[in-house]
């Protein structure tokens, strides 16, 4: 079995930054693509960054967001800078795991982080 937990959520004002966590655990062979997605009160889930070897952004976010990860660690960061209230939303985190050797690649989510950016 394999968890992912989310953390670093909050509130801040518009213009001010939040870092985001997200570790995985149990069972890993190989962590594949991490990816954090977003979902507003009313909206569809939305990607807004993946790192598989390299960074990639939704346009909403580019320029403000920046997506790192650990592999030692087993983790993957949003460090979010310029935030507005548009950013307000849950933020999830998503990877693709494989449990063993010759395994199959399955999606695992968090259980979200609310983040919350006041105007």
């Amino acid at each position: 079995q394999v968890q992912l937990v989310e953390s670093g959520g909050g509130l801040v004002q518009a213009g001010g930054s939040l870092r985001l966590s997200c570790a995985a655990s149990g069972t890993i062979f190989e962590l594949d693509y991490m990816r954090w997605y977003r979902q507003a009160p009313g909206s569809q889930r939305e990607l807004i960054a993946s790192y598989g070897g390299s960074a990639l952004y939704a346009d909403s976010v580019k320029g403000r967001f920046t997506i790192s990860r650990d592999n030692a660690k087993k983790s993957v960061y949003l460090q979010m800078n310029n935030l507005k209230p548009e950013d307000t939303a849950v933020y999830y985190c998503n990877a693709d795991v494989r449990a063993s050797r010759g395994g199959t690649l399955d999606p695992y989510w968090g259980q979200g982080t609310q983040v919350t950016v006041s105007s």
